[in-house]
């Protein structure tokens, strides 16, 4: 399958399950640059890593075009100045970002008492399984998307169960790296000596490789 018809048929899933139909709710946001940048791939083809694959990145994780708000009302209209390292990384290895995935508002810290998976933003993100159940969190969106099949691949972030969890819960591969084994600038963070981003995947070879394109020196 080509990149663009990749990235249609993602986009394309997310509209009928993820917006309409059964209502996932794991996506925030779509790319408007999606399918030029699959287009652009395909022209200019090179043999890279992702090549042409779509993939989402958890709401608190700057890209350019696309909204990091942690799910909070309060960033909501606050301009994404340039790409994180994550992003510029996955772009570099041939990836197309193709949206924000919902998540615990804050990543969780912002209450005790929150819910797993909601956030004024996005609302509360559903179990592709079972639909009352929980997607977990705070990498909600990013665990339900996966296993629901809008994407193979996704980006999402844990400073305690926050990656594990949602991937437990929603049937899908998650691995929490050492922290500073991939860089953290552009993440809202929580703590400095547990936060990091992270893969999950519908397989442990495709975390692999997600991993192997994102881990260097953490200058955060």
């Amino acid at each position: 399958m080509k990149s663009v018809e990749r990235v249609e048929e993602s986009l394309a899933k997310i509209r009928s399950i993820d917006h309409d139909g059964y209502k996932l709710n794991s996506v925030i946001a779509l790319s408007e640059d999606a399918i030029e940048h699959a287009k652009f791939l395909e022209k200019n083809n090179r043999d890279l890593p992702l090549q042409g694959l779509p993939i989402l990145i958890k709401d608190n994780i700057e890209v350019q075009g696309l909204p990091a708000t942690a799910g909070s009302l309060a960033l909501v209209n606050t301009p994404v100045q340039k790409d994180s390292t994550i992003a510029q990384r996955l772009r570099e290895a041939g990836a197309v970002i193709i949206g924000a995935t919902n998540l615990s508002e804050w990543a969780n810290i912002r209450s005790t008492k929150s819910t797993s998976g909601w956030s004024a933003v996005g609302g509360l993100t559903a179990n592709p399984w079972i639909h009352g159940h929980s997607a977990g969190g705070s990498s909600s969106g990013s665990g339900a998307a996966v296993a629901a099949g809008l994407t193979q691949w996704a980006i999402g972030s844990e400073t305690d169960g926050s990656i594990v969890c949602p991937a437990s819960l929603n049937g899908c591969v998650g691995i929490k790296p050492t922290v500073g084994a991939i860089p953290r600038d552009g993440m809202i963070p929580i703590s400095e000596s547990q936060d990091s981003p992270g893969p999950m995947s519908q397989t442990v070879e495709q975390a692999a490789l997600l991993l192997d394109v994102l881990t260097s020196k953490d200058e955060y």
